[in-house]
């Protein structure tokens, strides 16, 4: 019989913007616990910053590197007898060091919860009136290095498009070095990765979205051709594309009144 610690650690989700989107139930949850670890390398809150976040939550904030999250030492070893809160941006569980954090936790008997935060994952869908249940895998496009320039974004895509599915196309972030992939840099990537596989996916009329700072108070919304979204400016991070599938007519709509898609192009594909 496995014996279970005294302690328990709580995984929060503090939503897509700024402090204000962390729930009351994780607030409360806040207020109960002993010792408060936070993330901020999958993803970051441009609303918002650390001071602003121990301010509304009334405690200090341990915050962990990569490192430490993986390793996880330090609070698998805290959470045998005290009450621990691992707070990260969006939903807690779209990071899979997250799930591996809980799954050591409850083979060493340590009693994990999650309470939910909103999530990129189910925000751009909403935003665009892009119907959740019509897409397929979720990819994201790496900043190319030296000897990297993973071409898996693209195969994702494709497939996705095969099945008349969207694509929900997350960007890289690199926090430590303040780097935020744009929706620009994406969209060129993508067709740097068409030159060299040419299997004919994107093209000048290849119909894209961008989704600027969801969660936000004002996020920024677009639906047009390639050729047109390659070289506008979005602002500030965090940026989001989509690759969409077989579009319902209401989704075309949506579109349309929502994402500035040109009256053209929403006749154009209402006829496809």
């Amino acid at each position: 019989m496995k014996i279970m610690n005294k302690g328990m650690i709580t995984f929060i989700g503090l939503g897509l913007n700024d402090e204000t989107d962390i729930s009351i139930k994780g607030l409360d949850e806040i207020n109960k616990c002993d010792i408060v670890y936070a993330e901020f390398y999958t993803a970051k809150l441009f609303g918002t910053s650390l001071t602003k976040i121990e301010k509304l939550i009334k405690k200090k904030i341990i915050v962990l590197k990569r490192e430490g999250v993986e390793k996880g030492d330090e609070i698998l070893n805290n959470a045998k007898d005290s009450r621990i809160v691992f707070l990260s941006c969006g939903d807690s569980m779209t990071a899979t060091t997250h799930l591996d954090l809980r799954l050591r936790a409850i083979d060493e008997g340590i009693e994990t919860n999650i309470i939910h935060g909103s999530s990129i994952v189910t925000a751009v869908p909403g935003l665009l009136g892009l119907q959740n249940y019509k897409f397929g895998r979720t990819t994201t496009i790496a900043f190319p290095e030296k000897d990297y320039f993973p071409i898996s974004p693209y195969n994702i895509i494709k497939k996705n498009k095969k099945m008349g599915l969207h694509s929900l196309v997350l960007l890289d972030i690199q926090v430590d070095n303040d780097r935020f992939m744009t929706a620009n840099e994406g969209i060129k990537i993508l067709e740097e990765i068409e030159r060299k596989i040419s299997d004919k996916i994107f093209n000048d009329d290849s119909l894209i979205c961008v989704v600027a700072r969801a969660g936000s108070s004002k996020p920024i919304l677009k639906a047009n051709y390639l050729k047109h979204l390659k070289n506008e400016e979005f602002g500030p991070p965090l940026h989001t594309l989509v690759v969409p599938g077989k579009l319902h007519f209401l989704e075309i709509e949506a579109l349309e009144k929502i994402a500035d898609l040109p009256k053209e192009l929403s006749k154009k594909l209402q006829k496809l």
